[in-house]
């Protein structure tokens, strides 16, 4: 039986961990957006990105952890302006 290491980018970390990084960025950065547009299908994209970097081990966790609140923020300043103009969207 032959073991290897895992694949790496540049040499420094293993590519699997760069992409949960990546994963944590973008949900902070898809929740923080949401709660101004689109917040219907930024929430909860932002909420699996960063379930997803959760559960693979990101290193960037208060990133991920942000965007998983961020996301349900969304979700419930979308609700809170269904509720107080009965419509299914909100604007400015």
């Amino acid at each position: 039986m032959h073991l290897t290491a895992p694949a790496t980018d540049r040499g420094t970390r293993p590519t699997g961990i760069r992409d949960t990084d990546g994963m944590a960025v973008a949900s902070f950065i898809l929740g923080l957006l949401g709660l101004l547009v689109l917040n219907i299908f930024l929430g909860p994209i932002a909420i699996v990105l960063a379930s997803l970097a959760l559960v693979r081990g990101t290193t960037r966790r208060g990133r991920a952890w942000l965007g998983l609140t961020l996301g349900v923020a969304d979700l419930l300043v979308l609700l809170a302006f269904m509720q107080a103009d009965s419509s299914v969207s909100w604007g400015f």
